[in-house]
């Protein structure tokens, strides 16, 4: 079903700007639910901002935005300035806004695509998000009219696909690859998330689920696995304590995969820098 918004084939396509301020745009996607995205896009922008970047953070998951909860913020109540912007919660170094600051966390949310347009294009131009090096969009998991609002709105310059080591994962990694090369959005690479699990007690590790999901999925399609994050009871905990895990616990395995992320990431991100400045 078309809705009646979406322009006619043969109409010139919208401009697309990045926020002012805002110098790259990376996405974190996932093909389903329950993969642990928000918690590898919440950790990814805390260790980015650790390492010296300027970060923002937009959840654009509407349905269940669970970011502010994540950062501690989730009791911000964003103010609008003189001249209509709204400003971002901030903590952990990280700029933040979410559909979670502006609704009441009990209320469902049951919208359809001509209105997220909306929702999406009001998130990007009208926060008030600064000079930031990078922002990253947590997205709703799956495929949908979020991905499409967004992708008419800026230009991305990557996005990162979060997966499970369960063969069964994969599919849905491939969907989520099909959906961002449609949208012309480079696939930077595969996070394989909740690997070796990490024994609270004696912290030893050992496997769960097969090993070597992602690398099967980076020698078959050529995506590269950016990190191996082990499974830690400890990154659900930080979490839910408003205490991102790359903040409450820097040296556990779990956040040096997480930092090592936000290298590779950073490095991607200089690439660009470089490229655009001509050098």
């Amino acid at each position: 079903m078309k809705h009646h918004n979406h322009r006619p084939d043969n109409a010139s396509p919208p401009e697309r700007n990045l926020p002012e301020g805002v110098r790259a745009i990376v996405a974190v996607g996932a093909g389903k639910g329950g993969v642990g995205k928000s918690t590898v896009a919440v950790n990814l922008a805390v260790a980015l901002a650790r390492e010296g970047l300027k970060v923002g953070l937009l959840d654009a998951d509407i349905y269940g935005p669970n970011l502010p909860q994540m950062l501690g913020l989730q009791n911000y109540v964003p103010k609008v300035g003189a001249d209509g912007k709204i400003e971002p919660a901030e903590g952990h170094g990280v700029r933040l806004m979410s559909m979670g600051l502006l609704l009441d966390p009990e209320a469902p949310v049951i919208w359809r695509g001509p209105l997220l347009h909306g929702v999406m294009n009001q998130f990007v131009k009208d926060v008030r998000w600064g000079e930031l090096d990078v922002l990253i969009v947590d997205l709703p998991p799956g495929t949908g009219d979020v991905h499409l609002s967004l992708a008419q709105i800026v230009p991305m310059a990557g996005a990162v696909v979060v997966t499970t080591p369960q063969n069964i994962a994969l599919l849905d990694v491939m969907k989520a690859a099909a959906m961002f090369r449609k949208l012309d959005v480079p696939i930077w690479g595969v996070v394989e998330n909740m690997g070796d699990f990490v024994c609270p007690h004696c912290r030893k590790t050992s496997r769960v689920f097969s090993a070597g999901a992602a690398k099967k999925l980076a020698q078959k399609y050529g995506l590269p696995v950016l990190a191996e994050i082990p499974l830690d009871p400890a990154v659900c905990a930080a979490g839910e304590d408003g205490m991102p895990l790359c903040a409450a616990h820097p040296e556990s395995a779990p956040a040096k995969a997480l930092f090592a992320l936000a290298r590779q990431v950073a490095g991607r991100l200089e690439e660009l820098k470089t490229k655009k400045s001509g050098g």
